[in-house]
């Protein structure tokens, strides 16, 4: 009997190590992979048909094991397309995704892709790769939503290619809301995450570990070699939110924002590479809190300033809250490489609040090399950093020379384009460093676009005189295409709508007139932009009645960025009526660029630039820069600009404003203009007013917000003009600004 019944224990043992016949399911239509769903064992793999599954949520459940995974993935990767209104959730463990391609819509729900299928049923040693979510935004670009939400533990996500996200919410989200999602090992790894466009407030962070809530939880998520490429989304480009993380390995290319130690402790930053290669904004990290390490970085090119700057040291609030800024106690910066990077900040942020300066930190050993002057900027009490070992080839402040060796070294670029030293330099990064490649990350077989189409990249087409030509021409236009417009005069009789990069414009020996009959003449949808150059613009065909103008962007709902470029153009009777303005932006519109150049503008009843439609104080604003070079403006009731910025945000870096070598004459003097001014700005982060020329014009007006806003104004000649007027909004005390070197010719202005 004992015999028999160990032959049975025998039988059963062998059975139970017999592999378990899987299953490949091929599946056409939504409800073939709902008929099998609810079946899927160990080993099974369901294989989506090759096109375009519209309106598809799926939602994959199942209880694979670590040697015999459930997989879900296309027939061809890349050839599955999930458009409309879809969505991938993972819930069980052991699940594997691949192939799949979002594009053409966006998620019904919170995320694109989230681990898991209800608030208690998450995933757990599951795998997302080799997908691609491309532009899949919300309409309503303040409606937020992930594109990735982490949960559970030890998920992977891999090899996947993210770009394009344009509405409100972070690309990817480790979401720390429950204890099972806390302390979740998740590994992020050789991923592309293309161009994010500035979105012009908060919300926009292309990764974050963690929230404010949960931060004093420690997370242990890896980040390694994945590659940022004009991420511009905010100024955090990851926001770490929890502790113990590794971030490593990874490239920011031409990435505008930081790494940012946001909250949560003990992190550690190691072998990443930032190249911002001169490029406005692009910055480095930002460190924050208790315990965090910064070491064998590489940053070269950077010229982010303030809390965007290449290094950033914070101050601290004292007993802070914990959605505040915590005190950075026990940092250690050591080994990394700064090169050419133009601000190294320290105790950055200090202020009435942020009073709370870096204590027992350590900063040693480190590389900084500077072609121009030295890039250290201390705000307050820096006692509490001990520095030693630190090579510089700038002097640096009386209150730093301790720990600091001047010396001339000599770079050259290694294999992988970094530089190094040539004579051995006990400081900065390992000679052994070197920089992951895009090709390493992502897919290979979706193409890693450029962020924005230029101007005048696509084919020239001449246009006869006459106004069904042009709206033909503009219907059949490509992305880029050069409109050239013979000579002669164009009356439109409908409204011009640009949803692609266009560029409309005469030949220099030719004479264009455009007049329109409808309340504007070009309107800028989502996709669009336009540049006109060497135009003549007349309102005279324009409907009688307030509120025209020339060019506009859609009223509301616009999802993606713009640019706007007038060159050498002429507007005239802008005035059938009042408040006819130039261009107006709608509400939600956001501009990359607004750029006049050399035009002329006369006998204008509204606006040059409407830039002012979000009035609710949340840090949204209408333009990220707005350049006017060398124009000429008469006889303007309205203002040239109106610009506003609201609201106590910091985590944006415009909006920008530069007026140089303009002449006005009669600007902004007309009793609608409620602003009483010619040059109107609002919250505007950097403002440079210079070599202008002000005559029986409204005077400027300037009001400072938040972000230590730098405004110049210098070089102007103000003739029966008042003086420009700048105030503080935020804080008490005489204006920030820079007014020097201007002429006043005393007198009244009209």
């Amino acid at each position: 009997m004992r015999q028999y019944l160990m032959t049975i224990c025998v039988l059963c043992i062998a059975c139970l190590s017999m592999p378990i016949h899987a299953t490949e399911y091929r599946v056409d239509s939504q409800r073939a992979y709902l008929d099998i769903a609810g079946k899927l064992k160990p080993g099974d793999t369901v294989i989506l048909k090759n096109g375009d599954w519209s309106d598809f949520e799926i939602q994959f459940k199942g209880q694979g094991t670590a040697d015999r995974p459930i997989t879900l993935t296309a027939e061809e990767k890349g050839q599955v397309r999930l458009i409309g209104k879809s969505n991938l959730s993972l819930s069980g463990e052991h699940l594997i995704v691949s192939g799949l391609v979002f594009t053409n819509g966006y998620t019904p729900s919170s995320a694109v892709i989230s681990f898991r299928t209800a608030k208690d049923k998450l995933a757990f040693h599951s795998r997302v790769t080799e997908t691609v979510i491309d532009s899949y935004n919300n309409p309503d670009k303040q409606e937020s939503d992930y594109w990735v939400a982490l949960y559970g533990q030890h998920n992977r996500f891999d090899h996947n290619h993210l770009t394009g996200k344009q509405n409100r919410g972070v690309t990817v989200a480790v979401r720390l809301d429950s204890k099972q999602s806390q302390q979740n090992h998740h590994r992020i790894d050789h991923n592309y995450f293309g161009y994010r466009p500035t979105f012009g407030s908060n919300g926009a962070e292309t990764l974050r570990i963690g929230t404010s809530h949960y931060s004093l939880t420690d997370s242990h998520t890896l980040v390694e070699s994945n590659y940022f490429e004009k991420t511009n989304g905010e100024v955090e480009i990851i926001s770490v939110k929890s502790g113990n993380n590794i971030l490593r390995n990874n490239v920011f290319f031409e990435a505008q924002g930081t790494l940012t130690l946001r909250h949560g402790n003990g992190n550690l930053i190691e072998n990443n590479i930032f190249l911002g290669n001169g490029v406005e904004h692009t910055g480095g990290i930002r460190v924050i809190n208790k315990n965090q390490v910064i070491r064998n970085n590489y940053l070269e090119g950077l010229t982010g300033y303030r809390f965007g700057s290449g290094l950033t040291v914070m101050n601290g609030v004292p007993d802070s809250p914990i959605n505040r800024y915590h005190q950075v106690d026990n940092a250690l910066i050591e080994n990394n490489t700064l090169i050419n990077v133009d601000n190294i900040h320290l105790a950055a942020g200090s202020d009435a609040e942020r009073t709370a300066v870096p204590v027992n930190s350590v900063m040693r050993n480190n590389l900084i090399i500077n072609d121009q002057q030295q890039p250290f900027t201390v705000f307050d009490d820096i006692s509490g950093i001990a520095f030693s070992g630190n090579v510089i080839n700038k002097p640096v402040d009386k209150t730093m020379k301790q720990g600091f060796t001047q010396q001339k070294v000599k770079l050259q670029r290694n294999t992988s384009g970094l530089m190094q030293p040539v004579d051995k330099v006990e400081a900065g990064a390992s000679q052994s460093l070197t920089k992951l490649g895009k090709a390493e990350t992502g897919v290979s077989w979706y193409p890693k676009k450029p962020a924005q189409i230029p101007f005048e990249s696509g084919s020239i087409h001449r246009i006869e005189a006459s106004a069904d030509a042009l709206v033909k021409a503009i219907e059949q236009a490509d992305d880029g295409d050069v409109l050239v417009l013979k000579a002669g005069q164009y009356i439109i009789p409908k409204l011009l709508t640009v949803n692609k990069v266009l560029t409309i414009k005469a030949d220099s020996a030719d004479t264009v007139k455009l007049s329109f009959q409808r309340t504007a003449l070009f309107e800028i949808h989502d996709g669009g932009s336009l540049k006109l150059q060497r135009l003549t613009i007349s309102g005279v065909e324009s409907p009688d009645s307030a509120g025209n103008s020339v060019v506009r962007t859609k009223k509301w709902g616009m999802l993606s960025n713009y640019r706007l470029e007038i060159l050498n153009c002429v507007f005239q009777d802008i005035n059938i009526n009042h408040s006819f303005d130039v261009f107006t932006s709608g509400k939600g519109a956001f501009a990359d660029n607004i750029i006049l150049t050399d035009n002329t503008f006369n006998d204008i009843t509204g606006d040059i630039l409407v830039l002012n439609r979000e009035i609710e104080d949340l840090g949204i604003y209408n333009a990220e820069y707005v350049t006017v070079t060398g124009n000429t403006f008469s006889q303007v009731d309205g203002a040239l600009v109106k610009l506003r910025r609201g609201g106590t945000d910091e985590s944006t870096f415009g909006p920008h404003f530069t007026l140089t070598e303009n002449t006005l004459t009669g600007v902004g003097t007309g009793s609608r203009n409620k602003t009483e001014a010619s040059v109107f700005l609002h919250g505007v982060q950097v403002a440079d007013i210079s070599a202008n020329t002000f005559t029986d014009s409204a005077p400027i007006k300037v009001e400072h917000t938040v972000g230590e806003p730098e405004t110049r104004i210098t070089k102007n000649t103000f003739a029966r003009t008042p003086e420009p007027a700048v105030e503080e909004l935020r804080v008490t005390g005489s204006h920030t600004a820079t007014i020097q070197n201007n002429n006043i010719v005393k007198g009244k202005g009209k």
